[in-house]
């Protein structure tokens, strides 16, 4: 008979909890003995916005969001928590446990910030249809940020029974994707279905990644064996019928495995991608050092590597253009973030000049009184 103490690691154990992180825990628990505090530890499966939900070795619990500015939690996080009582549904934030990888990009709107869309994921699946949907151009940048991550990239094309120019965009997808591995499926028909489940393992995290309507969520149903997003308060329908994720989501698969559902993201501004782009352009690097010219503009030079490549056909003229396009962005980031640091080194002087004034006029009231 096993001991609850068992059941509850076993628990954790689906959910990805490894040597590694039992190791940490113990350092944890080690450290914090003398402490009023009762920890627990729990890996966030859903993201409502104010609120997660949070599997930990007693059951689901709910955790709110964490006071601390510095601190932005995610899907797939394994955080470590307090409660009054072990039975409450309540529980409060204490701090995040180290993380493996982590999925990043550009927050949309004015603010210059990074939004964390996926933390501690092992795979990440590219999800593109290959109908309207397919764009090479857009899964560069989900390639670079995945490989960014620290995660491995899958590429997975949808709906291939609607697609006229099948073979076509295959290559054009293994001409981009350089030893990742590719496959095309179809949940209406099952074609390729069997292909993807292999991947799916005891503890490993598989993320979802894609623009909105290329059937991330069908997938997901195929996979669990059941329309499980028909029965949950996170799916909803568009113009043409079609349900969308509007919540980040973690689900434990019935043969094992954990699968990473997420909204899909109408654009992809990379954050910080210096490692893939590294990886990506690598080629590209190592053309720009061959250079006879330090200073090349990679124009009409006398001794460009570049343009020696482009002419060759080594380098396609494609993939340079990704290139420049994606160091002007990056290029365009740091200079954001420079002018956001500048503002904010600006202002806490401000506001230390500020109070250093107020408390000499205090003191110089008091020596008066």
């Amino acid at each position: 008979m096993k001991k609850q103490n068992d059941i509850e690691i076993m628990t954790l154990n689906a959910y990805g909890w490894n040597m590694q992180l039992e190791s940490r825990w113990t350092e944890i628990l080690n450290k914090s003995q003398n402490s009023q505090k009762k920890l627990h530890r729990g890996r966030i499966l859903l993201d409502y916005g104010q609120r997660f939900k949070v599997i930990t070795e007693h059951g689901e619990k709910w955790l709110g969001r964490p006071t601390q500015s510095d601190v932005q939690l995610a899907v797939g996080d394994w955080v470590l928590m307090t409660a009054d009582d072990y039975q409450e549904d309540e529980a409060h934030f204490e701090s995040l446990m180290n993380r493996k990888t982590k999925f990043s990009r550009m927050a949309a709107g004015v603010e210059v910030k990074e939004q964390i869309v996926a933390t501690n994921v092992d795979i990440v699946f590219l999800v593109q249809s290959l109908n309207k949907d397919f764009n090479p151009r857009r899964l560069e940048r989900y390639l670079i940020a995945t490989w960014e991550s620290g995660a491995t990239p899958v590429v997975v094309l949808t709906k291939s029974d609607l697609c006229d120019d099948f073979a076509e965009n295959i290559q054009k997808v293994n001409e981009i994707a350089v030893g990742v591995d590719v496959h095309a499926i179809s949940a209406l028909t099952g074609e390729g279905i069997a292909a993807i489940r292999p991947y799916f393992k005891a503890g490993v995290t598989v993320a979802l990644l894609g623009s909105s309507g290329v059937g991330k969520s069908t997938l997901v149903n195929t996979l669990m064996g059941s329309e499980i997003l028909e029965t949950q308060d996170i799916r909803e329908y568009d113009s043409k019928g079609r349900h969308t994720t509007t919540h980040r989501e973690l689900v434990l698969l019935p043969e094992g495995g954990l699968i990473l559902d997420t909204p899909g993201m109408r654009s992809l501004a990379l954050w910080d991608a210096e490692e893939g782009m590294s990886h990506f352009f690598g080629d590209i690097e190592q053309l720009l050092m061959s250079c006879r010219f330090s200073n090349c503009g990679h124009r009409h030079e006398p001794g460009c590597a570049i343009q020696e490549a482009l002419k060759s056909g080594q380098l396609k003229q494609a993939h340079w253009e990704s290139w420049k396009k994606l160091q002007n962005e990056q290029k365009h980031l740091d200079q954001k973030l420079k002018q956001k640091t500048r503002a904010m080194d600006k202002a806490q002087s401000h506001y230390h000049t500020k109070k250093e004034h107020k408390n000499t006029i205090i003191k110089r009231a008091r020596e008066d009184y």
